[in-house]
C-alpha cells in the first residue's frame, strides 16, 4: 500500500502505536458485531474523537457546529457511519477507536448528529 500524505502516514503511525497497545488486551479476541457492553457513546467520543471533532483539525466537522454537519447529514447516516468505518479524507478508519464495533462507531456518529443539530 503506497501512503503518500503527510495526515495519511501520521494516522497511520498512531493507529499502529495504539493498535499494539490495545488489541492483546487480556487475550479476548475483539467482538465487532453489536454494541459493546456498557458503551457510553459521549464518553467515548471525548477520548477518541474530541482532539479533531471540536477544533476542526484536519477538516473535521465540529461537533455543535450545524453549518459544518449540514452537507454530511444531507447524505445521510448510512455514509456518516461507512465513513467512521473507513476513514475519510484526514480522518483514519474507526477515527482510531480500534475497541469500537461499528455499532458504536455509529451510536458515536448518532450522538455528535445529535449534537449538532441547529437549534
Amino acid at each position: 500500500m503506497l501512503v503518500t500524505s503527510k495526515a495519511a502516514r501520521f494516522g497511520l503511525l498512531v493507529a499502529g502505536v495504539m493498535l499494539a497497545g490495545s488489541i492483546s488486551a487480556n487475550d479476548k479476541p475483539l467482538q465487532l458485531a453489536q454494541l459493546t457492553e456498557g458503551f457510553d457513546a459521549e464518553k467515548t467520543y471525548m477520548q477518541s474523537c474530541f482532539a479533531c471533532h471540536s477544533s476542526g483539525a484536519a477538516g473535521a466537522p465540529r461537533v455543535g457546529n450545524a453549518d459544518d454537519w449540514a452537507m454530511r447529514i444531507e447524505k445521510g447516516m448510512d455514509v456518516l457511519v461507512a465513513n467512521s468505518i473507513s476513514g475519510v479524507n484526514a480522518m483514519p478508519p474507526k477515527g482510531l477507536c480500534f475497541t469500537c464495533s461499528d455499532e458504536d462507531l455509529k451510536a458515536i456518529v448518532q450522538y455528535m448528529v445529535d449534537s449538532s443539530k441547529p437549534e
